[in-house]
């Protein structure tokens, strides 16, 4: 048996909480991933898990092992990564979460760059909509939009975003003599608004008065809005938009170039939204990896180069 290998699974099993999804994430069967645990057990002479049909428990001594184990393996990453200092000799998997707009349409392009630069890395780019667990899931490097909760991870930020009311010019030529596009918040009541339902406002949009610089902040305000549409999903949104189904209140990134074409019209200018920070975050038990200092200043430097 390959302890060091078995230690692995054993941490990611307890990690994810399920030997299906390391399975899954290994090219592995369940019944050889749930043998690599028992073998690991039988070695050490000690119960490590308490499996039912539905979930797993670590008994006292796999809780204690668990947590020696995961320092151990962090530690041979850190040597590891020591022993590469070139860039140049970067290797093994990476993997990488994000929202999945973010992601195709300002992310993918950055890990085209990256694998180009580094063809021995093997990138696992996860896309979701959602809050994501990166100890649960593995995760190495996530990038987050908006303010970061407390939680113990290792954060760089590397850029800025900001939502914009926005439709289609289908939409507003469609629209019935009677009504206008929206000049304030208050119009919006009027309007088929596409709804975001990850974001934590929902359809409560949060809107302040542009002022001339120098002065005292706008007026700041928030209005209901509601739509024929609901989705948890960025693409969804885009696709709604661009089909004239209605407004949106979404990054401008997500629209980067049919704003820049006409196509998508920013309305209410006199209006605006805080903007939201972006950062890359990361496990803490992942700092001294290579790959992950890599991905991160290559990310950081190209998102800066950008503006954005």
């Amino acid at each position: 048996m390959d302890k060091l290998s078995a230690m692995r699974t054993f941490v990611r099993v307890v990690e994810s909480g399920s030997f299906s999804a390391v399975a899954h994430e290994m090219h592995a069967t369940q019944s050889g991933i749930s043998k690599q645990v028992a073998a690991l057990e039988r070695v050490l002479g000690a119960k490590l898990l308490v499996r039912t049909t539905r979930s797993l428990a670590l008994t006292e001594e796999g809780g204690r092992y668990f947590e020696q184990a995961r320092r151990l393996l962090a530690e041979i990453e850190e040597a590891e990564s020591g022993l590469r200092s070139e860039v140049a000799q970067l290797r093994g998997s990476l993997r990488v979460a994000a929202s999945v707009g973010f992601g195709r349409l300002k992310l993918m392009p950055l890990v085209k760059t990256f694998m180009l630069a580094h063809p021995d890395v093997k990138m696992d780019l996860r896309l979701h909509d959602g809050f994501v667990d990166l100890i649960e899931q593995g995760i190495d490097v996530s990038v987050r939009i908006g303010e970061l909760a407390d939680s113990g991870l290792l954060a760089r930020r590397i850029g800025t975003s900001q939502r914009m009311l926005m439709a289609h010019r289908s939409y507003l030529e469609a629209l019935p003599p009677d009504l206008r596009p929206p000049a304030s918040p208050q119009d919006l009541a009027e309007h088929n608004c596409i709804v975001y339902t990850e974001s934590l406002s929902r359809n409560l949009w949060s809107f302040q008065r542009v002022v001339p610089a120098g002065t005292k902040p706008g007026a700041s305000t928030a209005v209901r809005v509601q739509g024929h549409l609901e989705t948890n999903s960025s693409e969804v949104i885009r696709a709604g938009v661009l089909s004239g189904m209605g407004i949106c209140y979404s990054p401008t990134w997500l629209f980067e170039q049919e704003l820049a074409t006409g196509e998508v019209v920013q309305l209410m200018r006199d209006w605006v939204s805080p903007e939201l920070p972006i950062h890359v975050v990361s496990p803490p038990e992942r700092q001294h990896s290579a790959k992950v200092k890599a991905f991160v200043e290559h990310v950081a430097r190209n998102m800066s180069a950008t503006g954005r």
